[in-house]
Order: structure tokens, then C-alpha cells, then sequence
């Protein structure tokens, strides 16, 4: 694992009951980055429940519009909840790539998750750092994990933790040496720094 950086001192709370995992546009719940994460979090002894997004289920490769992607994110979040028998306050909300950004979306518009995991953020188009996905973070107010490749052509470390100064909660990052946006074959490495940072109470 690479370098860290840390901003802000979270408070303790009680580790949340359960965490929706959501997966990137172009994999399904199946992705086996999701299966080490659910994996991984269920052996600390928080319920984790991958979904697909509507346009997967129904067989479509193009993602929804944003707008469908988060209503999914609340939905879910709720149905966990609901199944745990616990306010959603109590629910962590993440996933890779575009599933996390949607996440990050439905918190920033209200969701009141207990925190945000955010795999691989893709801060902006490769190649076009001008087109930042950013706008809403000044209104992300929970504890943040951003676990990122320091070699993601969606965003370099530097732009990162720029970018994240925006945002009022706190914020943890991981950084995986010499990894890609895909973070292939560091499934088990992401796994384990997201369930040690969950079951650590959001600990830095």
C-alpha cells in the first residue's frame, strides 16, 4: 500500500450496521471487486449488499441518467436499512468508480448515510482534469474513504486531495501504489484497508 493522507478528526461513531456496495458503469454487483469487499466487510461484521443499477437489470449497457442512478442508491440504502431493522443513518453507502460518484451524489442531495467508501473516484474524464466531478462535495458533510491508484488516469493524488479540501466531513485517503483506475489484481489490498477503516469507526 502506498502513502496516506488524512484531513479532519472524525468523531467515533458505532460502526454501521450495513454498507450498499454499487459497482462501476461498465460491471455488474457480480464485479469480483465488489465480492472481496462484501467479503472482506462481512468477516468485521457489517452487512454489505451489492446491487446492480436499473439499466443493468434490464439488460442495457448505457447507464441510466444521474438522476435514476441515485434514486437506486436511496432506494437501496433504505431497503437495507429497512431489512436490518435500523435507521439509514446506520447504513454506509459506496462503490467503484461511477457507483461511488452516484453515492456521493445521493448523500450531497440528502441521503443521511453514516459514510461514504469511494473506490477509484473518477474525478474527471481522462485526459480533461478541466472537467471535474465536484460540484457537489461542498455539501458531503459524513466521513469519506477514497481508495485510488496513484497511477488513475481519472485522477492523480495531487488533484485528489485538492479537489477533496471541499468537502466539510471528514476525509480519509489510501492510495495503492503503481495501481490504474481498475485496481486489477489489488482487490484483497482495497478489501482490507476499506473493512479496517469501517470497523475502525472511521479512523484515520
Amino acid at each position: 500500500m502506498g502513502n496516506t493522507a488524512v484531513r479532519g478528526r472524525p468523531r467515533r461513531p458505532a460502526p454501521p450496521a450495513g454498507i450498499l456496495l454499487t459497482p462501476g458503469a461498465g460491471a455488474s454487483a457480480d464485479h469480483p471487486s465488489l465480492l472481496a469487499l462484501e467479503s472482506s466487510l462481512t468477516a468485521v461484521g457489517v452487512a454489505a449488499r451489492r446491487i446492480d443499477f436499473p439499466y443493468r437489470l434490464a439488460g442495457r449497457r448505457a447507464p441510466d441518467r444521474p438522476a435514476v442512478l441515485v434514486a437506486a442508491v436511496v432506494t437501496g440504502a433504505e431497503e437495507l436499512a429497512e431489512d436490518l431493522g435500523v435507521p439509514i443513518g446506520s447504513i454506509a453507502v459506496g462503490g467503484r468508480s461511477m457507483g461511488g460518484r452516484m453515492c456521493s451524489m445521493a448523500v450531497a442531495d440528502g441521503l443521511a448515510a453514516a459514510a461514504l467508501v469511494l473506490v477509484s473516484y473518477p474525478l474527471h474524464p481522462p485526459g480533461h482534469p478541466e472537467k471535474r466531478r465536484t460540484d457537489h462535495f461542498p455539501r458531503l458533510g459524513i466521513p469519506c474513504l477514497f481508495v485510488s491508484g496513484t497511477r488513475d488516469a481519472f485522477g492523480t493524488p495531487a488533484e485528489l486531495e485538492a479537489a477533496t479540501a471541499a468537502i466539510p466531513g471528514p476525509v480519509t485517503h489510501r492510495w495503492i501504489e503503481g495501481g490504474d483506475h481498475g485496481l486489477r489484481r489489488r482487490d484483497g489490498e482495497v478489501a482490507e484497508i476499506v473493512a479496517r477503516w469501517i470497523a475502525g469507526r472511521f479512523d484515520a
